[in-house]
């Protein structure tokens, strides 16, 4: 809304675990403000927050959407983000910008794997907190008992301030503790003092004064209980939880309103602070007056509009025609114009003042996490930290006039979605797309398809074996060749030995005499270091050896460089069949993060992949860490098995370590897989 200052602003992040009622909430938020003239359904793909055609299909949220709400003369930006686990980069963008958050959780399903994560990812980053408990209109909704579970999860600092009228398919309304002219049914009394009561006690230890005014049995004024409300949610220490039905549109006007009342505006929350350009901490404030410093988090790509750029300022105004400077790119940028955001609408606005969130399109340089400044005073924000990639799945085109397209297909979408990553694998040659997920990489797939009109398979990556030698051995090969005029001669004596993992190759020459000249040694190398491409037990590259030449001979007139080269080449190749050629595997180093519940089954089913627990280790809070070196071609799909052996409350980080020898008894069905791999590929 125009004139909106720093003060009317809130800005506030829906959570929930999916399908808790986060769209809905918000679809009932615009609704009561008079934006929107109707309530869109999911079932209908006609809500404003799910605007892609991907979320339509899904009927669920995959990116976090931007709701601007005007509520009693304030600007409230909602965001509305997916509950999915497969999504959480969004979440990351939407917390790191909000000034509070809203959890909302499901009436009839109660507290869910998703509402704990949500709860920890609001808490890490201190936001103040309030719980919204929807669907109260459904069967097995349970106010008390969904309360109940909040406090034993959370804490006693989870106080009810809604009280429920009827239940189930009678719910039709709440009873408000803070609103002192509420009409308060007479069958109620006693449950409506005792949630005032034990609202007041949360409300009276939030100070020294009102605790004593408590315990000398003193009420507390309706300024006094409002005032220490705020200042509790604002301090974290209460977390007051609401009630309602979105879609019949019950608690959705006090949510509003509490909204506005208990919750901080950005000149009320401390802001970031920013480095300058001499890499000192620069001290920030929500101030219209103030420098620049906006930060960039969220980029999408349109084949037709081009790149927006979505930002919150911490400081100063952007405004229509300034000129920025991109302190991330080190680039200066003119801002077109500033876009107040509903959705997939976009609504010009002359300025973007402190602590407000806009979008801005055509920013060439600009990309998620850059921060807006200038190029005078320029400040860095800190950036955003999203989830690293634990699912990878191998790219192909689907057909040859995808190919083209492919690579910068899938570099603009991983500009828009920082939890991707795009990456060549050497050793395989494979395009490799990473994502959160099996999902996170589908819908991936169908944006970059409808929004650029490629096509791309997902496949099975390719694990990256390699081959070495298991004894010494010494070689002899002779290439002779004789076709009319000069012919072919090059004589070679080799030793090869192995060598300790990771050391790669290494060639060397003995010989003496001359019987190799010296010209044609490096030739003999260069056949060598050709034939390490091929190794003997599955086609892999050969590794940790040294080939060292200690004799030979050659022909006068018919001996050569490229006789000396294929004499090496063969000598090699003919040297690793009988040295005891082996097969080597990547191992992984994870880190593997579960509820102690399920560290037995975690650790069994790691032995069950042949892997080998390094250590464990109590974090608190009910979760233990464990340490593991497993072979990466029993992680390509564990990112979905762990999330459902435990019940997606697990999470795990892993890295390349090092190459260990193949058991015997697991070279044959390797060499299986990888053959069926190749001619399924071919």
């Amino acid at each position: 809304m125009a004139g909106t200052t720093t003060k009317r602003l809130r800005n506030v992040v829906l959570l929930s675990h999916s399908g808790a009622g986060k769209t809905i909430l918000s679809e009932s938020m615009l609704y009561a403000a008079g934006v929107t003239s109707r309530v869109g359904a999911i079932e209908e793909g006609n809500t404003v927050s799910d605007y892609e055609p991907e979320e339509a299909r899904r009927q669920s949220s995959v990116q976090a959407s931007i709701l601007s709400c005007p509520w009693r003369d304030h600007k409230i930006n909602l965001i509305d983000t997916p509950g999915y686990a497969d999504f959480r980069g969004e979440v990351a963008a939407a917390v790191r910008v909000a000034d509070a958050a809203v959890i909302v959780v499901d009436g009839p399903s109660g507290l869910e794997v998703g509402t704990r994560q949500m709860w920890n990812l609001a808490a890490n980053r201190d936001l103040p907190r309030v719980v919204f408990v929807s669907k109260m209109d459904r069967e097995n909704a349970d106010f008390g008992r969904i309360v109940g579970s909040l406090t034993e999860t959370f804490g006693r600092h989870c106080v009810p301030v809604h009280v429920c009228i009827g239940s189930e398919s009678d719910f039709s309304g709440v009873v408000s503790l803070l609103d002192p002219d509420a009409d308060e049914p007479e069958a109620l009394q006693q449950e409506i003092e005792d949630a005032r009561e034990r609202l007041v006690e949360a409300v009276a230890e939030t100070d020294d004064d009102l605790t004593m005014k408590y315990l000398e049995g003193e009420p507390l004024s309706h300024e006094e209980l409002t005032e220490g409300l705020r200042r509790g949610i604002a301090a974290g220490s209460i977390v007051p939880v609401f009630a309602g039905a979105s879609a019949a549109g019950i608690g959705v006007k006090e949510m509003l309103d509490a909204i506005v009342d208990f919750l901080p505006s950005p000149a009320d929350v401390p802001a970031p602070s920013g480095a300058n350009g001499d890499s000192e901490e620069r001290p920030l404030t929500a101030d219209s007056d103030g420098p620049l410093a906006a930060l960039v988090f969220k980029t999408t790509a349109d084949p037709f509009v081009g790149r927006l750029s979505y930002f919150r300022v911490y400081s100063g105004t952007v405004r229509s025609g300034n000129q920025v400077w991109n302190s991330g790119a080190h680039r200066a940028e003119r801002i077109a114009q500033p876009l107040d955001i509903r959705g997939e609408s976009q609504e010009p606005k002359p300025e973007v003042v402190a602590g407000d969130i806009a979008a801005v399109a055509k920013l060439s340089s600009v990309l998620t996490g850059h921060t807006l400044t200038t190029k005078e005073s320029p400040v860095t924000l800190p950036g955003i930290e999203f989830p690293p990639d634990t699912y990878q799945r191998a790219v192909y085109p689907k057909t040859k006039a995808d190919v083209d397209k492919m690579t910068s297909s899938l570099s603009r979408i991983a500009e828009e979605d920082p939890s991707l990553t795009v990456t060549r694998e050497p050793d395989t040659l494979e395009m490799l797309l990473g994502g959160l997920g099996d999902t996170h990489l589908e819908v991936t797939i169908e944006k970059i398809k409808r929004k650029f009109g490629v096509d791309i398979l997902l496949q099975l990556p390719r694990v990256a074996y390699k081959e070495t030698i298991g004894l010494a051995t010494k070689v002899e090969y002779r290439h002779k060749k004789q076709s009319g005029g000069h012919g072919q001669f090059g004589h070679v004596w080799l030793e090869l030995e192995p060598l300790p993992r990771g050391t790669g190759f290494e060639f060397g020459d003995k010989v003496v005499g001359g019987v190799v000249p010296k010209e044609y040694i490096p030739s003999v190398q260069k056949g060598v270091t050709r034939a390490l491409s091929d190794g003997a037990v599955a086609g892999f590259s050969v590794v940790d050896l040294r080939a060292t030449l200690v004799d030979g001979s050659y022909h006068s007139v018919d001996s050569s460089g490229v006789s000396f080269e294929i004499a090496g080449n063969h000598a090699l190749t003919k040297g690793i069949q009988q040295a005891n050629p082996v097969l080597l595997e990547p191992m992984m180093k994870v880190r593997i993060t579960v509820p102690d519940s399920f560290t037995g089954d975690i650790m069994g089913d790691l032995n069950s992949k042949r892997g080998r627990i390094q250590g464990m280790s109590p974090l608190g809070d009910g979760m233990t860490s464990i340490e593991a070196e497993v072979p990466q071609s029993e992680m390509l799909d564990y990112a979905t098995q762990l999330r459902s052996q435990t019940q997606g409350l697990g999470y795990f980080e892993m890295k390349f370590d090092h190459y260990e020898e193949v058991p015997q008894h697991e070279v044959p069905r390797i060499v299986q897989v990888v053959r069926e791999q190749e001619e399924a590929r071919a």
